[in-house]
């Protein structure tokens, strides 16, 4: 979380910005413009979520128009779509939650691997249920991944469709992690569940390491067997996601570990992150001109 620079608005729709969500040094692999604002009559407070310069607006909206009809559970929900054509947002209510970007940072390096495997099993669990339906991400990357308190929550939904359409080539673009793009996305080829699993392998890897595309001595011995099969170049080689779940969680009974019952046993550094963003939040007042 950092404070507004010069060329932040304000105000996005009803709601006055109070903070970036995502720190500068994180923004690079950031594929939507986040901020925590609040109501001008200061009862609401949200996370408003904006297109990157560059996006196509309509691709966007229609992206976050899906996201909002999404109810399975483990995905960030869009509860409010606003704006215009050329400017639209959408906005969830606001709850204690860090990037994983920013859970690194907040713990100082790479995570355990008891919580490496809870968060990835969770994650797992929740592409599991989309893509039975149907539904594929296209868009999970360690910025896109919202840890709470009782578990990750997928945001972001449709990053890579929005950014750039199918056939065209999608290495390099702002936005876009480029150790998540799976190498059939990164040349325009179709989003699709594979893609998925690559990118969650990506993001075990980053939780595990620090980075997305790791040496393979560097990712711990329990996990490396997994995370090179979520990488495969070959994308009938990666694991279905169900399996993910079963090898990250062994014996885990299906549907319990993104139901959000029971808090998520984190690190006490990430735990105090939390806490404090809360308490800022909590804190923050609105500008004068506007109470």
């Amino acid at each position: 979380m950092e404070g507004l620079r010069q060329d932040d608005p304000a105000r996005i729709g009803e709601f006055v910005t109070l903070a970036r969500l995502d720190a500068e040094s994180a923004r690079h692999g950031v594929p939507e413009r986040r901020f925590l604002a609040r109501s001008s009559d200061g009862a609401r407070t949200v996370v408003v979520s904006l297109p990157l310069p560059g996006t196509d607006p309509g691709r966007w909206a229609a992206e976050a128009q899906w996201a909002g009809r999404l109810t399975q559970p483990g995905f960030w929900p869009v509860t409010q779509l606003g704006g215009s054509a050329a400017f639209p947002w959408h906005a969830t209510p606001y709850r204690p939650l860090l990037p994983l970007t920013a859970v690194l940072a907040a713990h100082g390096g790479p995570l355990p691997e008891a919580t490496v495997r809870a968060i990835g099993a969770a994650l797992a669990e929740t592409l599991a249920s989309a893509h039975v339906l149907g539904l594929v991400h296209g868009g999970i990357s360690p910025a896109s991944v919202l840890l709470t308190a009782h578990g990750p929550l997928l945001s972001c939904f449709g990053a890579t469709r929005s950014l750039a359409p199918e056939g065209l080539p999608r290495a390099g673009l702002p936005g876009l992690e480029p150790g998540c793009l799976a190498p059939e996305a990164a040349t325009g080829g179709p989003v699709d569940a594979a893609g998925d699993v690559h990118a969650l392998g990506a993001v075990l890897a980053y939780l595990a390491t620090g980075h997305t595309v790791p040496e393979r001595n560097e990712v711990p011995a329990g996990l490396r067997p997994l995370i090179a099969a979520c990488l495969s170049r070959d994308p009938a080689g990666r694991p279905a996601p169900a399996r993910l779940l079963g090898e990250l969680a062994p014996g885990a009974a299906y549907g319990t570990l993104t139901a959000g019952t029971e808090p998520l046993s984190l690190p006490g550094r990430v735990v105090a992150a939390l806490s404090e963003q809360a308490a800022w939040v909590l804190a923050a007042e609105l500008p004068a001109e506007v109470r």
